[in-house]
C-alpha cells in the first residue's frame, strides 16, 4: 500500500472537496487515461486494487502511470469511547481527488485493449470515471 515516508504533521483536518481540478487534468505520460467525474477520497487500498486489476488485464504489456498519491491521513477513535482525550490514531491514508483529475495513464497497448483494461480498473474505484485518449 502507498503512504508517505514522513510528513510535517501527523494529523490533518478534513477540508471540503469542491470544484474542478486545474492541474492534473491533461494526459502527460501515456496515450490513454482514466479521468474522475466526481470529487471523492480514494484510499491507498483502492488505488492498489485498481493498479493490480489494470496490470493483470494488460498482461504486463505497455506502461502504467499512477497520477494520484495518498498523502492525507485519516484518523479514527475506537468505538464506545468517551468524548475528549484528543484526536484518534491514523487509520488509513487517502488521496483527495477532484472532478476532472487524471487517475491512471497507460501506453503501449491498442485502443480496444485500453478500454477493457480501464473498465476493469474503474470497477475497483468508488467514483464514476471516464476513458479518454490523446
Amino acid at each position: 500500500m502507498l503512504f508517505p515516508n514522513r510528513t510535517k504533521y501527523k494529523k490533518q483536518f478534513k477540508r471540503i472537496l469542491k470544484g474542478k481540478t486545474i492541474r492534473g487534468s491533461k494526459i502527460i505520460y501515456g496515450k490513454y487515461a482514466l479521468k474522475a467525474l466526481k470529487e471523492k477520497r480514494i484510499t491507498s487500498k483502492q488505488i492498489e486494487a485498481t493498479r493490480r486489476a489494470i496490470v493483470r488485464k494488460m498482461r504486463r504489456l505497455g506502461y502504467l502511470w499512477i497520477r494520484i498519491f495518498p498523502d492525507t491521513p485519516v484518523s479514527s477513535k475506537p468505538n464506545e469511547n468517551r468524548m475528549g482525550k484528543g484526536k484518534g490514531a491514523i487509520s488509513f491514508w487517502v488521496s483527495k481527488v477532484k472532478k476532472g483529475q487524471i487517475l491512471f495513464e497507460i501506453s503501449g497497448i491498442s485502443f480496444e485493449n485500453a478500454k477493457k483494461v480501464f473498465q476493469a480498473g474503474a470497477n475497483k474505484l468508488p467514483l464514476p470515471t471516464k476513458f479518454i485518449y490523446k
